[in-house]
């Protein structure tokens, strides 16, 4: 990712964040559960429980800005990040349930980023196979430490630390990235900044506060 305007430095991100299905295909598969009827039932219902503020200050960055944009995002969206779409929509739908998500960035012209991505799915299964194989993708794609449950986070979460982006990898920075099924949704909180213990503190203080509004 370079840092020159926001609006490609967030759409480099996004295509690698959400999905890693460009170079590590997720293919996880649920365990079975059935349906749960709790959650939002439409995106713009769970637009309302995304947080509008980030501990470090940053400012939103509009979702017309984002390329691709960011804001409600369809399996169509999220499977067009990868190699083969049709594939990725069949694993979305099959695998883990995936019904519907939200996407937030705030950010500045060449600095600091943060993230927030929301995925709704049809199960808890669903959404804790997904938070879990996109760690483990995103771990092989960025070389990072990846630690499951670590103390400093909520329960269930997984937590990616990258102190020197590998080439290519579209992080130009210190970058904390987290998972974590909660309920029915897959929840990730990234942050880039100047250092890693920076960007560690972004995920401890916004995660929470993240999952808090959905319950």
């Amino acid at each position: 990712m370079t840092r020159g305007r926001p609006a490609r430095a967030v759409a480099l991100a996004a295509a690698v964040l959400l999905t890693s299905a460009c170079d590590v295909p997720v293919t996880g598969v649920a365990t079975a559960a059935s349906s749960v009827p709790d959650g939002p039932a439409s995106p713009a219902e769970l637009e309302a429980l995304l947080v509008d503020s980030v501990p470090s200050g940053l400012p939103r960055l509009p979702d017309a800005d984002v390329r691709p944009p960011a804001g409600e995002k369809s399996v169509e969206d999220v499977a067009a990040y990868a190699d083969d779409p049709a594939r990725e929509r069949h694993v979305l739908l099959a695998d883990y349930g995936y019904r519907f998500g939200w996407e937030c960035f705030w950010g500045v012209d060449g600095g600091a980023m943060t993230s927030v991505f929301v995925h709704r799915m049809k199960n808890p299964a669903g959404a804790a196979a997904l938070a879990r194989d996109l760690a483990a993708n995103d771990a092989t794609y960025y070389a990072g430490a990846l630690s499951d449950n670590p103390p400093d986070l909520p329960g269930g979460c997984r937590l990616l630390t990258v102190e020197h982006a590998r080439p290519g990898s579209a992080l130009d920075g210190p970058a904390a990235i987290s998972w974590c099924g909660h309920g029915v949704f897959s929840v990730s909180v990234t942050a880039v900044s100047d250092s890693v213990e920076a960007a560690q503190a972004e995920v401890r203080e916004l995660l929470p506060a993240q999952l808090d509004r959905l319950d």
